[in-house]
């Protein structure tokens, strides 16, 4: 059954209340972030590169980098060509497991990027003393109440809550527990952001009430004007519905790989082949658990670049969130963002 024609258009906002408060609720975010609207573009490999991210921060969002599986020197370039495109505030996201990882916050700081977005477990000490001491504000995943918790205890600027509705690697709670579960224990400590399925400024506005300070948006983005994901990436987008984004299958329980969401395709009966061979080599002790694990990031982030950049979207991994539904056309930044503020607004002006 298709969801088109149950969600009513935007009402008119009659003396702008709605905005104002909606404007209201994400004040804490956008004094955070320092952007105009507090909607952060979610952290995707080959995606969220210098044309992407430069616009969501010039039409007043915040944009953030993916560094992924980036070297230090590729990193620098990104940031640096960012700079030329956006005078406005971006962060950067930075893999936990990352070999560089030192490196890449020195990065960081060198060019002066005001937010760093941890991501992929929870970040040594070390790294949050380097970005702290470098006066960069830090933000990291919370998958759970308890980690939350841990994660303010540790230093942690502000918190996104992602449930498994998203897109690429997931964990296994829906947003709207983790919402329910984290935000009102730390939502009056610290910022909190929800991130994970989320489509419309409805599903914004219901959040800010919860008392999340603003969202984080990533599948919606990808079909963006400004977006370099190839045209067949952006094809599939516009043709999937919800149920078309599945979770990866964790083949052998002896090897932790975190599930990957994705439209169906070869590409996940190839991802189970290549987990039977990295669960080989362990079982012949020929690698670590650690470099089995790298293994399986580097063999996702090639497989996202035959997708996103090639246009290879059976042999390639076509990540993303079941919030793909919602994704009708090719329209720039700018127009995107509008829509789900003025949807919000408008959310907010019926209450």
């Amino acid at each position: 059954m298709s969801g088109e024609g149950l969600i009513a258009e935007p009402r008119p906002m009659p003396g702008g209340t709605g905005a104002a408060r909606l404007a209201e609720l994400m004040k804490r975010g956008t004094d955070f972030l320092g952007c105009q609207t507090a909607i952060m573009g979610g952290a995707m490999s080959w995606v969220s590169e210098r044309n992407l991210v430069s616009a969501i921060s010039n039409a007043g969002g915040f944009g953030v980098i993916a560094c992924g599986a980036m070297t230090p020197e590729l990193l620098d370039t990104e940031i640096a060509e960012t700079k030329k495109r956006t005078n406005k505030p971006f962060g950067v996201n930075l893999i936990t497991m990352h070999p560089d990882l030192d490196a890449l916050i020195d990065i960081c700081a060198r060019h002066e990027v005001g937010h760093i977005v941890l991501a992929g477990g929870l970040p040594p000490g070390k790294a949050i003393e380097r970005i702290k001491g470098n006066g960069a504000k830090l933000i990291a995943f919370a998958p759970a109440l308890a980690l939350a918790k841990k994660l303010k205890r540790s230093g942690v600027d502000a918190l996104v809550v992602e449930g498994m509705e998203a897109g690429g690697h997931i964990g296994p709670v829906s947003t709207s527990v983790l919402a329910q579960e984290i935000l009102p224990s730390m939502a009056e400590e610290m910022p909190v952001f929800v991130a994970g399925g989320i489509g419309r400024g409805e599903a914004i506005a219901a959040y800010l009430e919860m008392g999340a300070v603003g969202v984080q948006i990533g599948t919606r983005l990808v079909c963006a004007t400004e977006s370099i994901a190839h045209e067949n990436f952006k094809k599939m987008f516009i043709r999937a519905s919800a149920r078309d984004a599945v979770p990866s299958v964790q083949i052998d329980p002896r090897l932790p790989v975190i599930p990957v969401r994705a439209l169906k395709n070869r590409e996940m009966e190839n991802f189970a082949a290549k987990q039977r061979e990295v669960a080989d080599l362990l079982d012949k002790g020929s690698v670590e658990m650690a470099e089995a694990q790298l293994q399986i990031e580097h063999y996702w982030a090639g497989a996202l670049k035959r997708a996103v950049i090639d246009g290879d979207v059976e042999s390639g991994s076509v990540m993303a969130g079941q919030s793909v539904g919602m994704v009708k056309k090719e329209e720039p930044v700018a127009d995107i963002l509008a829509e789900l503020v003025d949807e919000a607004a408008a959310a907010l002006e019926t209450r």
